[in-house]
């Protein structure tokens, strides 16, 4: 027991000595050096769970107001009105249940094939669109001189892998305080 304690004690009083000095500490979902592999983004099809569950308790209070809606204080007018608007939110949840079918990577080959240029630096960004948040991989690519002199937009289709819309312009960034400031360095 003793041994627990005073460890305890010790992780207490560096926590306290490394806050005194001003220093902080990441919390273990933002190290990056504790590093398992490539970050797997949720599918929207797991919306179809809570759209089952809406639509459940939506016919459960249907089911109530329709066998004991005489007018009494419990199941009234208000227990339909709660079933359409659950059935509502079921409905939308069941239907904008998407498969995210097109990954980042393959996101970025499409991408990297619209623009029409050699890629340096891309960002990939899930987005959704339009009533029925249908996915939408929102892709930034940047040429691979250095510089850059072009850079890129693409909007790619999470289910299809389509291509939605993209742009892509010279670049108007201006780089030479960071190429000047690097160099010189």
């Amino acid at each position: 027991m003793a041994g627990g304690d005073e460890k305890n004690g010790t992780d207490a009083a560096a926590a306290a000595a490394a806050a005194a000095d001003g220093h902080d500490e990441l919390p273990e979902d933002l190290d990056v050096t504790a590093y398992r592999g490539p970050y797997t983004f949720p599918d929207n099809s797991r919306r179809r769970i809570p759209g089952v569950i809406h639509l459940a308790a939506a016919a459960v209070c249907l089911g109530l107001w329709v066998t004991r809606a005489d007018g009494g204080v419990l199941v009234n007018d208000g227990m339909l009105l709660g079933a359409v608007l659950l059935g509502a939110v079921g409905a939308f949840h069941l239907s904008a249940a998407w498969h995210l079918a097109v990954r980042e990577t393959d996101a970025l080959v499409a991408a990297s094939r619209t623009v029409g240029f050699p890629v340096g630096h891309a960002s990939a960004q899930l987005a959704w669109r339009g009533l029925r948040s249908r996915p939408t991989w929102r892709i930034l690519l940047y040429s691979s001189e250095e510089p850059p002199l072009k850079r890129g937009l693409v909007l790619v289709d999470g289910v299809d892998g389509s291509v939605v819309a993209h742009f892509v312009e010279d670049n108007p960034e201006d780089w030479t305080k960071l190429t000047g400031a690097t160099q010189g360095g």
